[in-house]
């Protein structure tokens, strides 16, 4: 991030994505114009935080008039860097790395799953969905010959340690890390965490102690 750049929260970050995806169909449909009440329907945000979020980058829109969709398409684009290509590679072909090779964000024109990495020598040298298997022991070799910097972990917990210090090695910048293990990464790597059973849980939790709570996102 540059000197020049605001400097937003995590959560505010995390939420930028959501807008976008929301913003896109806005303009898709016709609309030239959205006031943060809608935008909270459709998101599932409440107006106060999205005025928040925007407010950190400057005069997104006027009271009274709402935001304009192909000012605000053209803001996150670019904010979001949607017209770079992210090549990403998946670590770890089984049943739920198969799924993400399946679908393979097929609303996100700019990051692709371009390559999968595996131990089974069955699933090494087949292409699944249009993208190539490869030994793990390949990793190196072929992440440097196709550029990339971020990578999806879905091996076994036990081995996502080993894999992540090779990442981090072999110049990955950022994992999406689905085992339950807690990488230990150099700071000048990004992991994001995503373990589905706590998610599972959470959800239970708040069924059975918020079950009529509105606007409660997690």
């Amino acid at each position: 991030m540059s000197q020049n750049e605001p400097k937003i929260p995590q959560a505010t970050a995390k939420r930028l994505p959501l807008y976008y995806r929301f913003i896109q169909s806005l303009h898709s449909s016709g609309k030239q114009r959205v006031s943060s009440a809608e935008l909270s329907e459709a998101v599932k945000v409440d107006s106060a935080t999205i005025r928040r979020d925007f407010s950190y980058f400057g005069a997104l829109g006027k009271k009274g008039y709402g935001y304009n969709v192909q000012y605000l398409l053209d803001f996150f684009r670019k904010t979001l860097n949607q017209d770079e290509i992210t090549n990403v590679a998946l670590v770890g072909v089984g049943h739920l790395g198969t799924a993400f090779v399946n679908y393979n964000f097929l609303k996100n024109n700019n990051t692709h799953i371009v390559v999968g990495f595996d131990a089974d020598e069955t699933k090494v040298g087949t292409t699944m969905s249009g993208v190539p298997i490869h030994h793990v022991d390949e990793m190196e070799q072929i992440m440097k010959q196709n550029k990339i910097d971020v990578a999806i972990l879905t091996v076994p917990s036990a081995y996502a340690q080993p894999v992540a210090d090779d990442l981090v090695r072999f110049g990955i910048k950022g994992i999406l890390n689905f085992t339950p293990a807690r990488l230990t990464v150099p700071d000048t790597v990004r992991v994001h965490h995503i373990d589905l059973s706590i998610e599972l849980q959470s959800l239970i939790y708040f069924m059975q102690h918020y079950p009529s709570a509105e606007g409660v996102h997690q």
